[in-house]
């Protein structure tokens, strides 16, 4: 057996909250508490002086795409642009400087722009004239493309979401993305992959949560994905509704996939007017699309659970909430709530819920895999959320309300929909642009680290925290003196009172430096280092 003994450090341990050092053997932390007694303890132990580094649980991004990630590191980033004219002149460019292969580009925002409107096909033609185009809005639920693209997927004008003049929505956009993705070759596909997860392991990632599916990557990019090799560990999940326990069981066998859910569409998105909700949007006349009913998400849930496999689904709107529920229900009718809370089936996104459809969901121990970084972007009075819902944005990601009733949450980012910038998504979720809806630093924390793991089924006990028996999965941080921090300053809570020897954080005021990644460590493995 081999002993690392990390010394002169900040633990961030609830077994020791004033720990200086931690000892690791093969792969498991075996001890932590003060230098003096660790040297004690461990004469013969490889020494890392931490030089004052704040080292703390790896973080678990719970919902990424990888391969839509990499193509966006690698590719053509649309996210940072002000303006409509500038997103077309970084088109030009980019082939320009790429004369040859589909031109990928991803994360426009209208919403951010003066001119307040998507690309026209005309304008895609003129800025990379002859050439496959696909640009993806952030949210990655609609995209605009150029006509040489179009005229090699001609099913695509009798598709649902294709309306002459405007970006591909609902299953447009699926067969278009679909398309797309295949006319990359392996090698194209394996560098983005790389990209993705290189770029999570710096940001102190260990472990990820692939939410695949039909209509989002197809069944070959999930089998290239398994076969990668990476010191990041990926958990794929696969997001196609069966009907039977048999069913699943045969698709989790032939795809060798963790779990039936991730990106199961119940609906769209906000920003591309596809999420499903009671009421017509504010700035448009539609009420979104629905892609599952109640029935047949009470088949998939049923499935799954007598298959005992972990299903979830993409929900956003109210209206598909209401299906979810709904569709719960039934199960919870016939199977009862301890089996089915017995698998700990998940909702990605869980935007617009309800009081009583948390207390549900609540009860029947339903994760909900949230994103922050969605309130970060287009929350507040002014924000996009406002824009398309009018007063029904403040009620959007209730995360104290889910905590509160019992949910647990599992925070991500949906990358490349939102940064992969796991403090900033702590930060988001401790600083929500609705008052009342935050969440303490202390357990946005936990529920990305902690609650991340045990949304991918681990439920050890002990996986994304630093006590003895624990696998050594931990980030060391370049960061300012830690703090305790309530999810609101005019709210006294013991935690935050130095006698209950809660372990601090980096501040994560909105106006903090957020700390910086030096070392990325998973069981034991050291899988980036700065």
């Amino acid at each position: 057996m081999s002993t690392q003994l990390l010394v002169g450090g900040r633990i961030y341990s609830s077994s020791n909250p004033d720990a200086t050092a931690m000892a690791v053997t093969d792969g498991t932390v075996v001890w932590v508490g003060q230098d003096k007694p660790g040297r004690a303890l461990h004469p013969d132990a490889e020494i890392i002086d931490l030089a004052g580094a704040f080292v703390a649980p790896a973080f678990v991004d719970p919902h990424v795409h990888l391969t839509a990630l990499g193509l966006k590191l690698t590719g053509l980033d649309l996210s940072r642009t002000a303006s409509l004219s500038e997103c077309l002149e970084l088109v030009r460019e980019f082939a320009a400087n790429n004369p040859t292969g589909t031109i990928l580009g991803d994360g426009w925002d209208e919403t951010r722009w003066a001119e307040g409107r998507p690309p026209s096909l005309a304008e895609i033609d003129a800025a990379a004239p002859g050439r496959a185009v696909y640009l993806t809005r952030v949210d990655a639920h609609s995209a605009v493309v150029s006509s040489t693209l179009l005229d090699t997927v001609p099913e695509v004008t009798t598709a649902q979401g294709f309306t002459r003049g405007e970006p591909l929505r609902a299953d447009a956009h699926h067969l278009v993305r679909a398309a797309t993705l295949a006319g990359l070759d392996r090698a194209h596909r394996d560098r983005a992959r790389g990209a993705a997860l290189d770029h999570a392991a710096a940001h102190g990632i260990a472990a990820v949560h692939e939410c695949a599916g039909p209509e989002i990557s197809g069944r070959t990019d999930v089998t290239e994905l398994l076969e990668f090799s990476h010191g990041v560990e990926v958990r794929v999940y696969w997001g196609e509704a069966v009907r039977t326990a048999d069913e699943a069981r045969t698709l989790i066998k032939e795809l060798g996939v963790h779990g039936l859910g991730g990106d199961l569409f119940v609906d769209g998105s906000l920003g591309s007017h596809t999420a499903w909700l009671r009421e017509p949007y504010a700035d448009r006349d539609t009420t979104g699309v629905g892609f599952l009913d109640a029935y047949a998400i009470a088949d998939h849930v049923r499935a799954c659970t007598e298959a005992g496999i972990q299903a979830g689904f993409h929900v956003i709107g109210d209206a598909a909430m209401d299906a979810v529920v709904a569709g719960f229900g039934r199960v919870v009718a016939e199977l009862g709530g301890p089996a089915v809370a017995a698998r700990g089936h998940r909702i990605e996104h869980a935007e617009l819920v309800d009081a009583d459809q948390i207390a549900k969901l609540a009860e029947w121990g339903v994760i909900a895999s949230v994103q922050p970084g969605f309130d970060a972007a287009w929350g507040g009075a002014d924000g996009m959320y406002a824009t398309r819902l009018g007063e029904r944005a403040a009620t959007l990601n209730p995360f104290a309300a889910m905590a509160a009733a019992g949910i647990s949450l599992a925070i991500g980012s949906d990358a490349p929909v939102t940064p992969v910038d796991p403090w900033a998504a702590v930060r988001a979720a401790a600083h929500h642009r609705t008052p009342g809806h935050q969440i303490s630093p202390r357990a946005a924390f936990t529920a990305a680290t902690r609650g991340a793991w045990r949304a991918g089924g681990v439920r050890d006990g002990v996986s994304g925290t630093l006590v003895p028996g624990a696998p050594a999965t931990f980030a060391i941080w370049e960061a300012d003196d830690l703090v305790v921090a309530a999810a609101t300053d005019t709210v006294q809570r013991w935690s935050t009172d130095p006698r209950s020897r809660v372990p601090g954080l980096p501040p994560l005021t909105p106006d903090a430096v957020l700390p910086r990644c030096l070392r990325t460590v998973h069981r034991g493995v050291t899988i980036y280092e700065a």
